[in-house]
């Protein structure tokens, strides 16, 4: 198995517009450290933060609970970004380039199950409006050779993980899952998109 082939994702034609300072968006595909290692690295992220989505809500759940893959939540990170850095459509386009095979239904690398499932959850309309139009963008780019399966889900609640998933790509560079699956993320990253990268991960 390898990590996922980066691919250069075109430029958004609909993105979401903001006059907020910050803004907040929801992101699941696959293990939640490589997705957060990638996007605390972007230039404009202010952090970014493991945990759990897209189940019931209301229901406390734990990683433990998540991984018996039978509770609804997927692992997904929370991103804070300043929209006048950073649009909403550019984090949709470094995803689904450097992070997450939109093609490969509740899997991501070496991790199955429906909580590894590659899922947008909307927090605004037009988060909503750009991320279906971003997905349907994909679909008839076709830069994969299978269709595109990730889904816009309904935004029910985020739980973040426990402290020790939380910078795990930071803290861990040496860790065997992360040199294997994630660090040529983050490589791919920096290499195809340098204006957006910095070296120093968000806090």
């Amino acid at each position: 198995m390898r990590a996922e082939r980066p691919v250069l994702a075109p430029v958004a034609s609909v993105d979401a517009s903001s006059r907020q300072a910050r803004e907040t968006a929801i992101f699941a595909g696959g293990c939640f450290w490589g997705v957060e290692g990638v996007f605390s690295h972007v230039k404009g992220v202010h952090s970014v933060v493991s945990g759990f989505a897209g189940g019931p809500k209301g229901r406390k759940v734990n990683y433990g609970q998540v991984t018996k893959g039978d509770t609804g939540f997927a692992e997904a990170v929370r991103v804070t970004y300043d929209p006048a850095q950073v649009s909403y459509g550019t984090l949709l386009r470094i995803f689904f380039s450097v992070i997450a095979d939109p093609t490969t239904l509740n899997y991501q690398g070496p991790d199955r199950g429906t909580h590894y499932r590659s899922a947008l959850f909307p927090l605004n309309a037009g988060q909503d409006k750009a991320a279906r139009a971003y997905l349907a963008q994909l679909g008839k780019a076709k830069l994969w050779r299978d269709p595109i399966v990730t889904r816009v889900e309904r935004f029910t609640g985020f739980q973040a993980a426990d402290a020790y998933h939380q910078d795990f790509m930071t803290r861990n560079p040496r860790h065997p899952y992360i040199q294997r699956w994630d660090a040529p993320k983050l490589a791919a990253f920096k290499a195809m998109f340098p204006a957006q990268y910095r070296d120093k991960p968000s806090a």
